[in-house]
């Protein structure tokens, strides 16, 4: 057998209790460097062997003794590939990196935004300290910021790390806060907004309210700053994540936020409270008011505490400003 070059072999032998288990199950307890879906893919790969006997069943079932030798090839090339993208890191180590994300940088590639993404970004930054996720050198996206809002995200370098980060955001352990601007005055000035969301079948691009098909969704805000009624700053807590979440309850709840090109679709009437300096400020606000602030978790390897808050950007503090010195606060 020839280990690939740049890749591992992992060798382990079976104990008496761990006698009577699938060989997936086994190695995923055995090596927790790498998911069970990864070991299974492996093995189903012809990457498993006995002595000089391939094992491609997932289910087969080990013995007392067993040595078994799992060869991990290297990460393949990332694709997309590498580019220099701007962003601000806010932490790194071997295992993950946090970052401030700009508005406008989109996350992942798609359709439309093949290239200039924050993925082709962390390829060309992290290097070879991406480990790889699923057998390919890439970041590990636990969680995804809309392209127009800015703030803290973290990525997973590793597959154990991504895992970690993954379940902890899926069983809502994740410490996270958004900034937002709002026309009207939430009311109460504190409290919930509590409904299924799911995509609106008119229209592709948009999420809605609805009783049947959606994701049930939870977001806590609390009233920072009134501007007047007209407009109100508030920070949004998330007990759950679902695409577009703040954005489509506080639209729902009669207080779109400034800006937000799918859900602001008409001129908002309340807007005529503001002087008109403000008001043009808050009217041609250039994307949907939303940063997200704040973001606290478990280290998926050492265990620490890890909390990380940025201000608003530049855009988000000159609306405040301008929406303060209109004097309606």
């Amino acid at each position: 057998m020839n280990t690939p070059a740049g890749g591992e072999r992992l060798a382990c032998v079976v104990e008496a209790a761990q006698a009577g288990e699938r060989v997936d199950r086994y190695l995923a307890a055995c090596l927790p460097a790498l998911s069970r879906s990864r070991i299974k893919g492996l093995i189903e790969a012809g990457c498993l062997f006995v002595g000089e006997t391939c094992v491609r069943e997932p289910a087969t079932l080990v013995r007392a003794g067993m040595a078994l030798v799992l060869e991990v090839p290297p990460a393949a090339p990332a694709t997309p590939e590498g580019e220099v993208v701007a962003f601000t890191v806010l932490f790194e180590d071997d295992d993950l990196i946090v970052l401030d994300k700009p508005a406008g940088l989109v996350v992942h590639p798609a359709p439309g935004n093949e290239t200039g993404t924050l993925v082709n970004g962390l390829i060309a930054h992290c290097g070879d300290s991406l480990k790889g996720i699923g057998g390919e050198r890439r970041p590990g996206i636990v969680h995804r910021l809309d392209k127009d809002t800015s703030g803290v995200m973290v990525a997973a370098k590793t597959e154990k790390a991504h895992l970690a980060l993954s379940e902890d955001f899926a069983a809502r352990r994740i410490d996270r806060a958004y900034l937002a601007f709002c026309w009207g005055l939430p009311a109460p000035a504190a409290g919930e907004y509590e409904g299924a969301i799911g995509r609106d079948k008119r229209d592709r691009k948009r999420m809605t309210l609805t009783e049947r098909g959606g994701k049930w969704a939870l977001t806590r805000y609390t009233t920072l700053r009134a501007f007047g009624t007209a407009a109100a700053k508030v920070e949004c807590r998330l007990a759950t994540g679902r695409t577009h979440q703040i954005r489509v309850h506080f639209s729902a709840h009669g207080h779109p936020l400034m800006g937000d090109p799918l859900y602001l679709r008409r001129l908002p009437a309340i807007a005529r409270q503001l002087p008109a300096a403000a008001r043009d400020v808050a009217l041609d606000f250039p994307r949907q008011a939303l940063h997200a602030a704040r973001l606290g978790f478990t280290h998926p390897r050492t265990g620490a505490e890890l909390l990380f808050e940025t201000p608003m950007p530049a855009d988000m503090q000159a609306l405040e400003h301008a929406l303060a010195e209109s004097g309606n606060d």
